[in-house]
Parts: C-alpha cells; sequence; structure tokens
C-alpha cells in the first residue's frame, strides 16, 4: 500500500498511461489522470481524471503544489513536446519525483520502404505526385498539406474535424486502425500508394506499417524530434516499480 494519500499525477491518456492508472489504483494508489481533451470520447480510465491544459510550466507547478502531488508521470505522446518539456520544468521547480514513460520507437524491419523525414514540412516535400496517401496523423497536424494539390489524400482520424480540412483533393475516413489484415484491405481498396504518419511507436497502430511492408507501400516516417536526456523508462512495469520504490 502506498505510504500517504498524496495523488501521483499522470499526464497522458496514451494506453500506456490507462494502463498505468489501472495498475496503481488497484495497488491503493490515488491517482489523477491528465487528459489533453482532444478525443472526444476517451476510454475508461481508473482513478480520478481531469481535462485541459495547465497554462504552461508555471500552471502545471502551481496544480502540482495546490493538489499536493507526491509525483508526477509524463506519459503523453512521443510527439507532444510541449507538455513534456513544461512537465520537466514543473517539476524542477516543485522538487516532486519525475519520470517519463515513452514507448520505444519503430524500428525499419527486412522488406520496409521508409523515408525518414524529421518534420511536417519534410513529408510534405517528401510526397510523390499524383500519389494517393493515407494521411494517418491527428486533424492539427493536417495544414502543411494543404499546399500539395497534386495529391490525393485519405485522412484517416478517430473523431470528426471540428473546422473543415483545407485540402484540394481528399477524403476523409472516420475510423480506428484496425489489425494487419484489416489494414492491408483498406490500403488495397482505397488504392493507396503510400502512407504518411509519425514514429509513434506502440502495439495500437503499427499494423498499417505492418500491411505495408506485405504489399510493398512506401512509408513517409517522421521521426520522433530530439528530446533531452532525463529519467525515462520504456515500459509500465517499469514505471510501476520507479514509483513504488519512490514512495514506499
Amino acid at each position: 500500500m502506498p505510504a500517504s494519500d498524496r495523488p501521483v499525477l499522470i499526464l497522458g491518456g496514451t494506453a500506456e498511461a490507462v494502463k498505468l492508472a489501472a495498475a496503481l489504483v488497484a495497488r491503493g494508489y490515488r491517482t489523477i489522470s491528465s487528459l489533453a481533451g482532444r478525443t472526444s470520447n476517451p476510454g475508461k480510465i481508473e482513478g480520478e481524471v481531469r481535462t485541459g491544459g495547465f497554462g504552461g510550466a508555471d500552471g502545471l507547478a502551481a496544480y502540482i503544489r495546490r493538489e499536493n502531488i507526491a509525483l508526477l508521470v509524463d506519459a503523453t505522446h512521443p510527439f507532444a513536446t510541449q507538455i513534456s518539456d513544461n512537465a520537466r520544468a514543473a517539476a524542477d521547480a516543485t522538487g516532486v519525483p519525475f519520470v517519463r514513460l515513452e514507448r520505444p520507437d519503430w524500428q525499419r524491419k527486412p522488406g520496409d520502404a521508409w523515408t525518414s523525414v524529421t518534420s511536417l514540412e519534410e513529408a510534405v516535400s517528401a510526397i510523390p505526385a499524383k500519389a494517393r496517401i493515407l494521411l494517418a496523423l491527428g486533424r492539427q497536424h493536417i495544414a502543411p498539406f494543404s499546399r500539395r494539390s497534386d495529391v490525393y489524400f485519405v485522412v484517416r482520424m478517430i473523431d470528426p474535424p471540428e473546422t473543415p480540412l483545407n485540402l484540394h483533393d481528399f477524403e476523409l475516413e472516420l475510423s480506428k486502425p484496425g489489425k494487419k489484415d484489416e489494414e492491408a484491405v483498406f490500403l488495397t481498396r482505397k488504392r493507396l500508394t503510400h502512407i504518411v504518419c509519425r514514429n509513434s511507436g506502440g502495439a495500437a497502430s503499427y499494423a498499417k506499417i505492418a500491411a505495408a511492408r506485405e504489399l510493398g507501400l512506401p512509408v513517409i516516417m517522421i521521426e520522433r524530434p530530439h528530446r533531452p536526456a532525463g529519467h525515462t523508462l520504456p515500459d509500465t512495469s517499469g514505471v510501476l516499480r520507479f514509483i513504488e520504490e519512490t514512495l514506499s
């Protein structure tokens, strides 16, 4: 059992964050999971849940002090660099123990036809003319592709966009990723020639990468931004051990 009733604050909404919250609650810890609010109907999360931003690093630090947070876990998306920077700064400012939970990135395998790029802008430029692209990105990352009027996009999202997409030639696919065989059927049915995605890692959205390998489709892979060194662990079990050792 935990040594005190002070809560563990988990920044996330990722599958790993949800798994961690469930494991902590099962062990008797009080948890607060903080979500950005970009998904309209998130799945069930054990423990307490809050939604929305904090107001930068200073706002997060103030929240940590106000709620008497015992430990801060940054389990946000690997590309959520701003909140990760804020989390590190807030932990430094308040002195609370801190750990980053970040799943490993995908590694290129034999048969993968990847073009690795470092930004959305590079991805836009890497698309060949007259390609049919599966754009597997969050809605906040679509705008740079509006300058490609010579490309057809299939934009896959879980929730419909709040404002119309500013793309020249596209269709909107509201669905979640499927299993590898389902993804292969989807890619074939839509006559897609390329995928553009970010190297998010994890199992939840890897099926499209495996399907592209099987079909011989090129993938324009946006690699993760460089992150500063810090206490980062690759899986839920490691973070759970860290929390138990730190708060025992």
